[in-house]
């Protein structure tokens, strides 16, 4: 089971929770009219003479703020009803839609499709009216509630045009660079002022990574620190055996950081081992130091089994574990580059720091894009070509471009939330309803589903799946059918059936979605939150899963 984290944060969501945008309008009648072309004036909202009106007629005393109350409402859906929304939401008509052939039967079926969505509009407008007049909404819940309407519009439009289109008629991309489909724009990544530091190491001098703590998740944002503590103390990196820690060559491209970097700065254990000259005489390798970052709860994180583990690959280790300071994992002081560089510093050969995966250091130049260190790629540490093509190949096949990723951490994590205030483990009706409300923002045709749940638990979840009155999808890996093709990469490799593979697959499927929805407190969630920071591919509506409630019930500790 996977050791989880918020340590790590992103768009925080990254750990704080996994943020929405502005929409402007305005009116296409922007010609001036005289006061005097009466003929052509239109009629005015006086709001003061209504309020007059009240007054008289139901013998009321409205305060100013309560006829603002009453009345802001009115305004809203009359400016909404009397603006043209053509510019936000640019429909794309060919010529050849409106011909002068009909089609009785779809355009019947459209018909009636349009009735029933007006109805909808109707019933909605209705409870924005209701619930604004009894609660003093925020501007935020009456710009969801309008853009739901608009939504909902554009529905009517597709579906009056559809007994009529001979080609793809659809809504596209808005003028002020709202995503299709959709209220969620692409995060602006700040790349300028961007702070980074050389990594040039002396090719003599190596740092072997140390990571122990939880499972693969944990393991890589421990590498990513490694690598900065590499680079700040000019050594080349150590990737460890897969007999020792994971078979990281099978996730991550390792020669890519090479490339990324123009010069050798990490290598693998088994290079590594060919190289190190104390190998050649004594036929071991040895570290002269090793340097816990953390002295408590223990020093390294490091038990016997691991010494055990380690002197099994043919390495010893000069002296005893020690530690530059008095850390505890269990709360972790900020640390800057000149600190590690001070006490980690070391003109021996081969040093081991471990385990730095909850070491916070420098934690602005972590988050950046693309992380601390100066490189010509996009990020570091990302998935081998196998498991990217792959992943490209499965949404090609079965998600396409527009889709959200939920990952939906269950197993292990009831627990895990209930021993935190607020718990971060929702009832599924209720996980259901804040998906949907990300729902109608995206509009997503389907769902890719990362999970841990059972069946009962995602059955339960794609019941509840509703919009307009249609289920959304949700979608998951099928297993291996030798009729599909879309991961014969990874069969014809023989990294099929590897669970950290398959693991390192739905985070890259979830990285590449329009909208991704993660679990609050996983490292998992974190990984793809990274990726998705480097890859550029963060939206303003990415968000933890029912980030801004608590848990409607929450059970009483054992």
């Amino acid at each position: 089971m996977e050791k989880d984290s918020a340590s790590t944060s992103s768009s925080s969501l990254s750990s704080s929770p996994d943020e929405e945008s502005d929409l402007h309008f305005r009116s296409n009648d922007e010609t001036p009219r005289s006061s005097t072309d009466s003929a052509e004036q239109r009629p005015t909202f006086a709001v003061e003479s209504l309020r007059s009106r009240l007054r008289r007629s139901f013998k009321l005393n409205l305060t100013k703020k309560q006829s603002i109350v009453i009345f802001l409402p009115i305004v809203i859906i009359i400016v909404y009803l009397s603006t043209d929304f053509s510019n936000y939401f640019s429909v794309k008509v060919p010529d050849s839609v409106f011909r002068s052939n009909t089609f009785t039967g779809r355009a019947h079926e459209s018909d009636l499709q349009a009735l029933y969505l007006l109805r909808k509009q109707e019933i909605d407008l209705f409870s924005i009216w209701n619930h604004t007049l009894s609660n003093l909404s925020t501007i935020e819940e009456v710009k969801s509630a309008v853009f739901r309407q608009i939504s909902l519009n554009r529905q009517i439009q597709n579906a009056l045009l559809s007994p009529h289109k001979t080609g793809n008629v659809e809504i596209g991309e808005s003028s002020d660079g709202y995503l299709a489909g959709g209220s969620c724009r692409k995060v602006d990544q700040k790349l300028l002022g961007k702070k980074t530091i050389q990594w040039k190491p002396k090719s003599d001098k190596f740092l072997f990574a140390i990571c122990l703590s939880g499972q693969m998740s944990n393991h890589l944002i421990c590498l990513e620190k490694h690598m900065f503590f590499a680079a700040l103390l000019k050594r080349v990196l150590v990737i460890p055996s897969h007999r020792f820690d994971y078979h990281y060559s099978r996730i991550i491209d390792i020669d890519r950081i090479n490339t990324c970097l123009g010069r050798t700065v990490v290598v693998s254990f088994e290079e590594f081992w060919k190289k190190d000259k104390n190998r050649k005489k004594h036929h071991h390798v040895h570290i002269n130091r090793f340097i816990c970052y953390f002295s408590k709860p223990e020093p390294c994180y490091v038990d016997k089994e691991h010494i055990t583990k380690l002197k099994a690959l043919g390495i010893t280790i000069g002296g005893k574990l020690d530690t530059p300071w008095e850390e505890d994992i269990a709360s972790p002081s900020n640390k800057t580059a000149e600190e590690v560089e001070t006490n980690f510093r070391s003109d021996d050969d081969v040093i081991a720091i471990g385990d730095v995966f909850y070491a916070n250091v420098e934690r602005e130049w972590m988050m950046q894009p693309g992380g601390p260190i100066a490189h010509k790629c996009k990020t570091l540490i990302e998935p081998n070509r196998l498991i990217l093509l792959t992943a490209q190949r499965f949404i090609q096949t079965f998600l396409g471009k527009n889709y959200i990723a939920l990952h939906f951490r269950r197993h292990g994590f009831l627990k895990f939330c209930n021993a935190k205030n607020p718990s971060c483990f929702y009832p599924i009706p209720q996980a259901a309803n804040c998906i949907t409300r990300l729902i109608e923002k995206v509009e997503a045709p389907v769902i890719y589903l990362s999970t841990d749940a059972a069946e009962s638990e995602t059955g339960l979840l794609q019941s509840l799946l509703t919009l307009n009155g249609k289920s959304i999808l949700l979608v998951k890996r099928p297993a291996r059918d030798s009729a599909e093709k879309w991961d014969a990469l990874l069969y014809r490799h023989g990294l099929e059936g590897d669970s950290q593979v398959e693991a390192m697959l739905d985070k890259t499927i979830s990285a590449m979605s329009s909208v991704f929805i993660g679990a609050s407190g996983s490292t998992f969630t974190e990984d793809i939150l990274r990726l998705r920071k480097d890859w550029r591919t963060a939206s303003d509506c990415d968000e933890y899963l029912c980030a801004n409630e608590q848990p409607n019930f929450v059970a009483d500790h054992e």
